[in-house]
């Protein structure tokens, strides 16, 4: 768990974003630290994914982004993932002719690429890298409660919660520091619901910064060390899920829309 004087894992300076005459996000500022969790909630079409499109340099916009202490605002947003920087989306994605376990293989390989000299000239080596980096996928998925049964399954043919815990285990492959969540619980009940939450949990014990998208107020406001309230592409409350949920302006935000 991170201390309050500690600076934020990753931060996000006065962000704005126009799509045409559109102002989609007019500065909007957040930050989030090693070992906890940010709540980002707000009605439908307040600017939320807009948000994490800004903060992954996916979209072009204003302000500033800062990971580990580092300006990254100018960094291709290809180039995020290998700093640190991951995400998952809305709609699961994965390479679809990889069955679950070469997916997260994947992942964990661009952290120990191989060179071609060495598959040419050190075969044996190859092997062994490979034999490795299989045994901590395997690993890895299981703690995200993707069964091993399922390893070798095309990712088309898990259930729509365990694409979910796949999508999470990929974003949070080694390496990864900050994990932008956008909207995990979609779709989700009963086991999945807790297999999420167990994951989160983890996520935070272990160091990770996570920022978390979500419409499922009993799981933001039980599982975020601080939330803020984004409505018209503006920041209009942040504070202690307590706090959030006696906060006049938050109230009238959603009175009326969907939430």
């Amino acid at each position: 768990m991170s201390s309050r004087n500690e600076p934020p894992a990753f931060a996000a300076d006065r962000l704005s974003v126009r799509f045409g005459g559109f102002h989609a996000l007019r500065e909007v500022s957040w930050s989030v630290r090693r070992g906890q969790i940010l709540g980002i909630i707000g009605p439908n079409g307040a600017g939320k994914s807009t948000c994490f499109l800004a903060a992954t340099n996916m979209v072009t916009h204003g302000g500033r982004l800062m990971l580990d202490g580092v300006d990254v605002t100018a960094m291709p947003a290809h180039r995020l993932p290998r700093r640190g920087l991951r995400r998952t989306f809305q709609q699961n994605a994965f390479f679809a002719g990889m069955n679950v376990l070469e997916n997260m293989m994947g992942a964990l390989v661009e952290r120990r690429p191989s060179s071609l000299a060495g598959s040419v000239f050190l075969p044996w080596r190859e092997r062994r890298l490979r034999r490795a980096i299989e045994a901590e996928a395997e690993a890895h998925l299981q703690r995200y409660h993707v069964p091993r049964a399922l390893h070798r399954h095309l990712p088309g043919e898990l259930s729509y919660g365990t694409q979910r815990m796949l999508s999470i285990a990929l974003a949070a492959a080694p390496g990864a520091r900050v994990v932008l969540l956008d909207e995990p619980a979609a779709g989700l009940g009963g086991p999945d619901m807790l297999a999420l939450r167990n994951a989160l949990m983890r996520m935070r014990e272990e160091g990770l910064a996570l920022a978390l998208i979500e419409h499922h107020m009993d799981l933001v406001m039980s599982l975020a060390d601080e939330v803020v309230v984004i409505d018209l592409g503006q920041v209009i409350a942040r504070g202690t899920p307590a706090e959030i949920q006696a906060d006049t302006r938050v109230l009238e935000a959603y009175l009326g829309k969907a939430a």
